[in-house]
């Protein structure tokens, strides 16, 4: 009988000869660059879990040990959505004109384990910085390690101790959007939203809803989608079944897509019966129909400035910061006064 194959077991990494030794990753990284203010007593402990762990780092990590990588890391989401994808592009470039390589590893879901053994694959690359591209709901002991010893920047807005932020700002987003609809003369606004463990998500749904309240409206139901155009179509069925609906600030442009599409074979004509407003301003939005209005995310200028942070983190970790960039409305003619 044929006994099926095992699934093998990641080669050990940074965290795991951190946690061997008994000391912190950033230690760990200090006896593997080479650095001489680590004790003897310490750096014979990091050396021999080293050692019986099999642990071995690449050519891009011996270079740490007598000079520079020039690589950045950047962890993503396993996700075909442009505005994940538009982030690692300008990340690429802006890296490139910086002098520096990029290598990028995919986590399969946000589990906190899943997050951490990518940031532990691109630490063994000896990357010099890490840029987190998707959101940190809960920090492993091991991610806030990592974070310690390797400069790290999120542009999710998530953080941890050691994490500095370049983030828009998408409360401020949301409030664009409902307010647009508002000042149309919308008496009411609905909401599709992203999945909540997102933190742009959450920040966006926040802003909807303080609007509307700062306004002496009682928000309605929120609706939840996961991101996908087909969770638009299928949340877009439900709105437009609504005679009450006339305004929906949907959470991005890829799910405002299948909102549209679903009231369109329901007959709702877009502005005339129901309005749409969204976030991102993806090329395809102004291609839309009708063209989409929707609050523009620099994309490219995250990019820049979580680069720029990344070198600035490199030079000073002592030093960490917060850079909000202020999001635009789009105006065109998915949105109008209501009948």
């Amino acid at each position: 009988m044929i006994e099926p194959l095992k699934k093998p077991r990641r080669a050990p990494g940074m965290v795991d000869v951190a946690a061997l030794a008994g000391v912190s990753a950033q230690t760990v990284s200090r006896v593997l660059r080479g650095q001489t203010n680590v004790q003897d007593s310490t750096r014979d402990k990091v050396l021999a879990a080293v050692e019986q762990l099999g642990y071995r780092r690449n050519n891009a990590a011996r270079a740490l040990s007598s000079g520079r990588s020039r690589a950045f890391g950047i962890v993503q989401l396993q996700t075909g959505y442009y505005s994940r994808t538009a982030i690692i592009s300008g990340v690429e470039a802006a890296a490139r004109e910086a002098g520096y390589s990029l290598s990028a590893a995919t986590s399969p879901s946000l589990d906190p384990a899943a997050i951490e053994e990518a940031m532990s694959v691109l630490a063994d690359q000896g990357v010099e910085g890490i840029i987190l591209a998707l959101p940190l709901i809960h920090a492993t002991r091991g991610i806030e390690e990592l974070t310690q010893a390797i400069p790290t920047v999120s542009i999710d807005g998530s953080r941890t101790s050691a994490t500095e932020v370049v983030a828009v700002d998408q409360t401020q987003a949301a409030q664009l959007a409902t307010r647009h609809l508002l000042e149309l003369g919308h008496r009411s606004v609905w909401h599709v939203s992203g999945p909540p463990e997102w933190h742009d998500a959450a920040s966006r749904s926040a802003g909807w809803r303080q609007t509307l309240v700062s306004a002496g409206i009682v928000p309605p139901e929120e609706l939840v989608g996961d991101w996908s155009p087909g969770s638009g179509h299928r949340l877009g069925l439900e709105l437009g079944r609504r005679p009450e609906v006339t305004a929906v600030f949907v959470s991005s442009d890829e799910m405002a897509f299948g909102v549209i599409r679903a009231l369109h074979e329901l007959g709702r004509r877009v502005p005339e019966d129901i309005s749409v407003v969204s976030v991102d301003n993806i090329p395809l939005a102004e291609y839309c129909s009708p063209p989409l209005t929707t609050v523009a995310q620099p994309f490219e200028e995250m990019a820049r400035v979580a680069v720029d942070h990344l070198l600035r983190h490199i030079s000073d970790p002592a030093t960490l910061t917060v850079d909000s960039i202020e999001p635009r409305l789009i105006v065109r003619a998915s949105t109008s006064a209501p009948r």
